[in-house]
């Protein structure tokens, strides 16, 4: 494969992995809970799925912690994602573009997705804790509309 051919590929492997980490932050932060104060910032509604199950004061004394816990750390992920992201298009963009390099930095990119990834499963796991059935088939219920809409969590 010709080096223009090898630097398309590698420029519109990094367009997608951007696209579905993006869609994937979004689906995230709408779906599984966060600071009930704080308006979601990527909802159209701006609620967190967890105002939709009518949990109660205690519930929300429990998911509230859990749920900043949780934001904390997607955003330390999203921060390091960005790093890598900008690393790679700085590598692509040198003349003499190094493929160990390239490769690395998408192995990296790759790794903390697939953080982001074990991270939300967790933080849905340990939400349903707070729920009781009812709710947590509400909750499920919720996930699987998003999902039949075309949305990814």
């Amino acid at each position: 494969m010709s080096r223009k051919g090898l630097m398309i590929v590698l420029v519109l492997s990094l367009a997608v992995n951007i696209s579905i980490f993006g869609t994937s932050a979004y689906y995230y932060y709408r779906n599984s809970g966060g600071m009930q104060s704080a308006p979601c910032p990527l909802s159209s509604t701006h609620e967190h799925l967890y105002q939709e199950l009518g949990l109660s004061a205690f519930q929300l004394s429990q998911m509230e912690p859990l749920a900043k816990k949780f934001h904390e750390r997607l955003a330390e992920l999203r921060k390091a994602i960005k790093g890598k992201n900008t690393r790679l298009v700085d590598r692509l963009g040198q003349k003499d573009i190094d493929q160990d390099q390239i490769e690395g930095l998408r192995k990296e990119i790759a790794d903390i997705q697939d953080e982001i990834q074990k991270e939300v499963i967790a933080h849905i796991i340990e939400s349903k804790k707070i729920f009781d059935p009812k709710q947590q088939e509400r909750f499920l219920t919720l996930m699987r509309q998003s999902m039949a809409e075309g949305n990814e969590l």
